[in-house]
């Protein structure tokens, strides 16, 4: 974790030094929590003036997405926020957590219509928190911005996600965020130490003829794996014994094991305007075209280490090689020219990506595998046009990509949607996605000392065809999404890779809506799922809620204090879930053992002015209830833990 330390004392050093070097601005504080700054200055030295005109508000505090939707720095309290306070930062309807924060998840439910264009390395049971190029926010602030989330740990320590940003000048903003765990859970070899670094910059000229943005990331994510619980020790844990409630006492299957991701990515994006048209009634641009490039570097790395050879892996052969690292390195070039006129109802973009990859180990690690490379590497070209537009209450986004050739980067890519929006009264959303491209690397080749995890593989491309809808209005929200797929790949119960030979066929449905009366709020969300075809494969509970009942009022005079105070109950109908395999960093199949159950979650939260304070009593009636809760098989879920935590927003 050094370097995890050394990026958050570069935030620290940033944030002090810009709190000491600007003047305090005159201000009051408005409904949302936000500072109003009157006409005043900034002096620094005396040789820079910035004049603020009018009152700052909320809406002048922006987040842009990947895509530039924007949004506002939000400093209100809402259940949502309740449902987003965890690790990832993210509502995990769909995820069941183990017991340890910074541990994996396993699916409850799966999503297909956000597809990446290029197959990944895989080991996708340590990227749940892995932080993706459409995952970074750019700002833009009209003063100095800090946010610090906090959550304590399970037995010891804590998680810490560290905003600072600003803008240098109207068209200059550079922001740094730091988040990093260290939680050593309740079970033995449970240890979890994550960093996530990310620096992220945009800038536009004046006239924004020029206009460029990027960021660097740097993620970490190590933990001890624990190979979960022998089944001596489940049956202690399920009699509830009193001489097991410290789960420390428990035996665990694996007393040296570790596994360890990382990655880091150079990700930079800038256009040029060629040609500009003025419409001579409003004065605003309405033809331009703009010659554009988008330049990725990502390399990604995992590793396994275990000293003590375990039998639950079966027989080892070690060659001796001193690093047992696969690594995956992709760069992206991408030539863009976007024509935006009204003659085309919004944006059309053709482009063009020149694409090199490298996946693989070093050297041989088993001296008894047929594997015959240790490297897979290649190049590809391929061709892609986006379009944006806008037809009165409608929106039509559409993109595709063609990869031509037989290569492992070859494969197409078509994704559109079409919006209809009523006002603020409902909204309708119709998507499509068609994708095919290649199985994940470590799918194709995989190397380790254990005799029986080496395989080199020749996948047919894995064909997904996903058709969703959504409903969001004042009276509820739904979404439906129909997902078939061909040459589905998964591992099996004997954790080799496989390629199912008939097509998957996934449907599922949720709802949301929040009944309300006096100060009493009822929430609920719902889920089914059915898979008509491949069931043996692909899994998934058929259904999945989660219902909160909470009480909201402003507390003392003046409503200083906003309050949630209420109950979530959660649940998921039993269904033989997958197994995690520490060693591949991946979830199998397992038909043995069929998990499903409820749990209920006490809280209470509460604003004050810009904060937000969390307390939260996690699976509260775990104390009297049978012990059949696990995240996965020998891996019981987290018992009756009590959490606290904040969201704290400063605005200089």
């Amino acid at each position: 974790m050094n370097k995890s330390l050394f990026y958050l004392l570069i935030l620290t050093f940033l944030s002090v030094n810009t709190l000491f070097s600007q003047k305090t601005l005159k201000s009051f504080q408005n409904g949302n929590g936000f500072s109003n700054i009157q006409n005043d200055s900034l002096r620094s030295s005396g040789e820079i003036t910035v004049k603020l005109s009018g009152k700052t508000k909320y809406t002048d505090y922006k987040i842009f997405s990947h895509q530039r939707d924007t949004t506002y720095i939000d400093t209100t309290l809402t259940i949502q926020k309740d449902y987003k306070f965890n690790y990832l930062r993210t509502d995990n309807f769909e995820l069941l957590a183990f017991h340890n924060q910074g541990q994996t998840f396993t699916n409850l439910g799966y999503n297909f219509s956000n597809l990446k264009l290029f197959p990944d390395i895989g080991f996708t049971a340590k990227q749940f928190s892995y932080l993706d190029i459409d995952e970074i926010k750019y700002y833009e602030v009209p003063t100095t911005t800090t946010e610090i989330t906090y959550r304590t740990g399970l037995q010891q320590g804590q998680v810490l996600d560290a905003l600072f940003t600003l803008n240098f000048s109207p068209r200059l903003n550079v922001s740094l965020s730091y988040k990093g765990i260290r939680s050593l859970g309740a079970y033995r070899r449970s240890l979890a130490s994550h960093g996530n670094f990310r620096g992220a910059f945009h800038y536009r000229t004046k006239e924004n003829q020029y206009e460029i943005r990027g960021h660097l990331t740097s993620q970490d994510f190590f933990n001890q794996e624990s190979g979960g619980l022998p089944q001596t020790e489940i049956e202690k844990f399920q009699s509830n014994d009193d001489n097991y409630t410290t789960r420390a006492r428990l035996d665990v299957n694996f007393t040296d094991a570790e596994n360890q991701f990382e990655g880091r990515r150079v990700y930079l994006e800038h256009s040029y305007k060629l040609l500009a048209s003025k419409d001579t009634i409003n004065k605003k641009d309405f033809s331009n075209l703009k010659v554009g490039h988008v330049f990725t570097n990502e390399t990604k790395e995992y590793s396994f280490t275990q000293p003590t050879v375990s039998s639950i892996f079966g027989t080892a052969t070690d060659s001796g090689a001193s690093d047992n690292e696969a690594q995956n390195t992709i760069t992206n070039n991408e030539l863009n020219l976007e024509f935006n006129s009204k003659y085309v109802l919004g944006k059309f973009k053709a482009k063009v990506n020149i694409v090199k990859y490298s996946y693989g180990y070093d050297t041989i690690l088993n001296s008894n595998s047929n594997i015959s490379k240790i490297k897979l590497e290649g190049s590809a070209i391929s061709f892609g046009a986006d379009w944006n537009a806008k037809i009165k209450n409608f929106q039509l986004n559409a993109t595709g990509n063609l990869s031509p050739g037989s290569g492992r980067l070859s494969g197409n890519f078509i994704q559109g949607e079409a919006l209809y929006k009523k006002d603020s009264v409902f909204e309708l959303k119709s998507s499509l996605l068609i994708s095919s491209k290649s199985a994940n690397f470590n799918t194709i080749l995989h190397q380790s000392k254990y005799d029986d995890y080496n395989w080199q593989n020749d996948y047919s491309s894995v064909n997904t065809r996903d058709l969703g809808f959504a409903f969001n209005s004042k009276w509820g929200n739904a979404t439906l999404n129909f997902t078939n797929i061909d040459n589905y790949t998964y591992f099996d119960e004997n954790n080799k890779p496989q390629q199912f030979a008939d097509q998957i066929t996934y449907l599922k449905v949720k709802a949301n809506k929040e009944f309300r009366y006096w100060k009493i709020a009822l929430d609920n969300t719902v889920m089914y799922q059915n898979v008509s075809s491949g069931s043996s494969v692909f899994r998934v509970p058929e259904l999945v809620t989660r219902n909160t009942l909470y009480y909201e009022d402003y507390w003392f005079k003046g409503k200083p204090m906003l309050v949630n105070i209420g109950a979530t109950f959660n649940y998921f109908t039993k269904y033989k879930m997958n197994a995690y395999n520490p060693l591949l960093a991946e979830f199998t199949l397992q038909n043995d053992e069929e998990i499903g159950f409820p749990s209920v979650d006490v809280f209470f939260n509460a604003q004050v002015r810009r904060t937000r304070l969390f307390f939260k009593i996690e699976n509260v009636t775990s104390s009297f209830t049978e012990k059949n809760y696990f995240s996965a098989p020998n891996y019981p879920y987290r018992d009756f833990v009590i959490r606290f935590g904040l969201v704290w927003n400063w605005f200089i």
